[in-house]
């Protein structure tokens, strides 16, 4: 049995820190507001120029050198973002030449705030099938430039960055019996569209388009579906929700992260909250907040760590993994 184990993890956030207070000369809230109903204190802005394939290298280069591993040793990248830097070709294949990868595949998925999710799935995939034998997976962001900046309930939420993880195939009789991508789930409601989605595209209207929100509808499915596909994802992988030693959310919202971790009866230490650092960095957030929990020693080698996340489409899904 071929198990996807985890070899390193990496991330990078842009320069540039936008505060709560510099929102707030700029449009009518406050820190107080945001925090309150969000736990966000700042965001990370890319810079000029600075482009969602930028970010994505830098946080796969963090992560090669976290897995001792180079550019040559990699046969797959899978990109997962809603930002891509053009309609095609795909930005992985960008990340590709700036890594040097010269062999394999390099693609993006699309699944915004459970795409890394959607990633971790099809590169574990194919992993196990014999496709590939290592695989890079990334989620990359830059939202600000789809952002209304106008409007103060979607723009204080969202900020730029990236983060990767590293897969390789091992064989599962042997020192990584234990180890490695338990299970995965994945959904996605196309019904749900209207709550969570981007007003334009090239097909439609020929422009990028702006992000637009119905917040209490996204909470609402949020909290139940995080919960119920995490349950999902520990039922595949003959876990209970007491063996799990980290909860690793989607970082959108600390109120949705306390939800589903209620609702899951896990106490808030074993939950990773990241989202008061970088706000809600769609792809991105789960890796970056892996990245934090492994460099500060939280998540140990032989942990069982569950990732989960849900995003516009609706899209949603888990991952259970031991690290």
């Amino acid at each position: 049995m071929i198990r996807s184990v985890v070899q390193g993890c990496g991330a990078y956030l842009p320069e540039r820190v936008v505060t709560n207070a510099e929102l707030a000369q700029r449009m009518e809230t406050s820190d107080e507001w945001i925090q309150q109903r969000t736990g966000i204190r700042q965001r990370h802005i890319a810079a000029d120029g600075e482009f969602t394939s930028h970010l994505a290298t830098k946080a796969a280069d963090a992560a090669l050198k976290r897995a001792g591993m180079a550019a040559a040793d990699l046969d797959l990248i899978v990109l997962a973002t809603a930002t891509p830097d053009e309609t095609f070709p795909a930005t992985a294949t960008r990340v590709q030449a700036e890594l040097g990868m010269t062999r394999g595949a390099a693609f993006d998925v699309q699944a915004v705030c459970a795409g890394f999710v959607y990633g971790v799935s099809v590169a574990d995939s194919l992993l196990k099938n014999g496709i590939a034998g290592t695989a890079l997976v990334i989620g990359a962001e830059t939202f600000s430039r789809i952002l209304d900046w106008e409007d103060r309930g979607t723009c204080v939420l969202f900020g730029d960055g990236a983060g990767a993880m590293i897969l390789k195939a091992e064989d599962g009789q042997g020192t990584s019996a234990d180890r490695g991508i338990l299970a995965n789930v994945i959904h996605s409601d196309g019904r749900q569209h209207d709550i969570l989605y981007v007003d334009g595209g090239p097909s439609s209207t020929q422009s990028t388009g702006l992000l637009r929100m119905e917040g209490k509808e996204v909470f609402k499915h949020a909290v139940v579906n995080m919960a119920q596909v995490v349950g999902e994802v520990l039922g595949k992988a003959g876990l209970a929700a007491g063996d799990i030693d980290w909860l690793v959310p989607h970082q959108a919202n600390k109120r949705i992260i306390d939800g589903t971790g209620r609702k899951l009866g896990l106490p808030a230490e074993r939950v990773v909250v990241t989202v008061d650092r970088h706000a809600n960095t769609s792809a991105a957030s789960i890796p970056l907040a892996l990245d934090v929990a492994v460099g500060d020693g939280r998540i140990k080698r032989g942990d069982v760590v569950v990732v989960e996340g849900i995003g516009g489409g609706l899209a949603w899904g888990a991952s259970a993994i031991r690290w």
